[in-house]
């Protein structure tokens, strides 16, 4: 239960028990948000010393009052903040539906009801600001709610996965350490038991999810660079570099664009521009540097070179046969 509660409930509730004559205390507080002993009176000296709550406690009644009047601020939030906030509602929205979606839509129209006196409304943010997806997987809500429930508790998820690569549907129970919201669609990485290693499985691809035991949650030392190490969705603990040259003209967007953040950019004479990225896994970067047919030609690493050699073969013969049944 505490893990559902922002901590700004743990200091509403506990004003609202002042104003009551409760008296509460930090085992009150404690056991209401199903928090430490230690964590409630953390809460209860940020209220005095920060909020400036005229705290008091009282012997007698072995709980707090208020010294004088005091009224609770309201959780400061700038223009700024809520702008963030709500733009991030508006990008995240039009990929959900079900749980998440009316969970977002929720949110944002409590914030739009208090930001009226800051000049911000639901029909102004809409109108200046919206986001597109496209090629994205969207994930059933179910499936979204157990997967966060497991994610928040450190319980291990059972359930049908299908694998286009294979074309096959195979059953995993899974250890989830971490959800990615890549390119509009979620990511859960995972450690599979049946494999013994970290994998990658997205929600769109689950079914027959199902909720089991409490596991023992991995540092994070072991897995986060699995999310940042590499461009694109596949990552590993090796990178290599993928270097490929955009003709002069192809260049004029590539140089605006960030791929990974350790990205090397360099411009030739001739106005046509080399880009390098650490890479883990060849299968999106190929896909990616096809889209830009020939203005892209890679330079290294070689096998990824023959790749992209053997796909323009491809192309070229389903062109060809086209031509010439027409």
């Amino acid at each position: 239960m505490g893990n559902q509660h922002l901590v700004y409930e743990r200091y509403i509730w506990f004003d609202a028990g002042i104003h009551r004559g409760r008296f509460p205390n930090a085992s009150t507080l404690a056991d209401h948000f199903e928090i430490s002993r230690r964590t409630a009176r953390r809460n209860i000296a940020f209220m005095r010393d920060m909020l400036d709550a005229p705290l008091a406690y009282d012997q007698t009644r072995r709980g707090y009052t208020y010294e004088m009047p005091f009224t609770l601020p309201d959780l400061p939030v700038s223009q700024e903040e809520l702008l963030a906030v709500l733009l991030t509602r508006n990008l995240l929205e039009d990929t959900e539906s079900g749980f998440i979606g009316q969970a977002i839509r929720r949110f944002g129209r409590k914030l739009f009801a208090r930001t009226g006196d800051i000049g911000l409304s639901e029909r102004r943010v809409r109108q200046c600001f919206s986001a597109m997806w496209h090629s994205y997987s969207p994930s059933d809500p179910g499936i979204f709610h157990k997967v966060s429930q497991a994610l928040l508790t450190d319980r291990t998820l059972f359930f049908s996965y299908h694998s286009p690569q294979r074309n096959q549907t195979m059953e995993r129970t899974v250890e989830p350490h971490h959800l990615q919201h890549y390119m509009g669609s979620w990511v859960l990485l995972a450690w599979c038991r049946k494999r013994q290693a970290w994998r990658r499985f997205y929600l769109a691809r689950m079914e027959n999810v199902t909720i089991r035991l409490p596991f023992q949650r991995r540092p994070a030392s072991a897995w986060r660079h699995l999310l940042q190490s590499g461009f694109g969705v596949f990552q590993g603990s090796e990178t290599f570099p993928v270097t490929v040259r955009f003709s002069p003209h192809m260049a004029r967007w590539i140089h605006e664009q960030v791929w990974h953040p350790d990205q090397i950019l360099q411009k030739a004479g001739d106005g046509s521009l080399t880009l390098t990225v650490p890479v883990a896994d060849l299968r999106e970067i190929k896909m990616k540097i096809l889209q830009f047919g020939p203005e892209a030609e890679v330079l290294a690493p070689e096998e990824l070179r023959n790749q992209i050699r053997e796909e323009a073969k491809r192309l070229a013969s389903i062109y060809s046969d086209k031509k010439q049944n027409l």
